[in-house]
């Protein structure tokens, strides 16, 4: 009889889907807070955004119990930064952090699809996109996890980012109101709930501006 290799993975796929917009004064982030398995949910009411400074915060698909380390190791970086140097971590220095923490697990990556948004030294709002070992790139907005397919089309065909390619390089922050991207927001993950199983439940939204952070939450379906 031969002997057949145990199908074990380190990793697995919680699912759901996270989305991010840079405004001129302000930064929308959103997630649903639906948690998965396979065809079995285990949570409907876990939160994907964690703040990781005043004006920096992050929405994780993908494995879950690696983004819960992520965040662990990023919050003691922070704290080591703030001791070091009397003031919070800005966001494009805790991008690039993101980045190489990301990248040193190369090897054995984190398996977390991030999107990290904020506010920059200019009070201008700046999202950054990210794969699994750490490439990124600064955009006016972005989304990623298992609904990121249906709904960053939507997002082209209604915001029209201009190519990082342009010389003279232009502003990548989108033209909407702050609330103009909350509701573009909303149907995104309106419409993105009823083709993919994995969204659902509660959508969560973090506006982040110069008065500070403010959330909002819209019920999603729950089949």
């Amino acid at each position: 009889m031969t002997k057949q290799a145990a199908n074990w993975s380190p990793y697995d796929n919680n699912g759901g889907s996270c989305v991010a917009i840079a405004g001129a004064d302000y930064c929308v982030i959103a997630a649903d807070t639906r948690m998965s398995t396979g065809y079995s949910i285990l949570s409907r009411d876990y939160s994907k955004i964690c703040k990781l400074a005043d004006k920096s915060l992050m929405a994780s698909s993908g494995f879950q119990a690696d983004v819960k380390a992520l965040q662990k190791f990023l919050a003691a970086r922070h704290l080591t930064y703030q001791h070091q140097h009397n003031k919070q971590m800005s966001c494009p220095a805790m991008a690039q952090l993101l980045s190489n923490t990301l990248y040193y697990k190369r090897f054995f990556p984190y398996y977390s699809f991030n999107v990290l948004g904020g506010l920059d030294n200019e009070g201008k709002g700046c999202v950054y996109t990210y794969d699994a070992v750490g490439s990124y790139e600064r955009v006016g907005y972005g989304c990623q996890g298992s609904g990121s397919t249906l709904i960053m089309p939507f997002l082209d065909n209604q915001l029209k980012s201009p190519s990082p390619l342009l010389l003279p390089a232009q502003d990548a922050v989108t033209p909407l109101s702050e609330s103009e991207a909350v509701d573009l927001v909303k149907t995104c993950f309106a419409s993105a709930t009823e083709r993919d199983i994995y969204t659902g439940d509660r959508l969560e939204i973090v506006i982040l501006n110069a008065d500070g952070i403010h959330r909002q939450y819209m019920e999603l379906r729950k089949d």
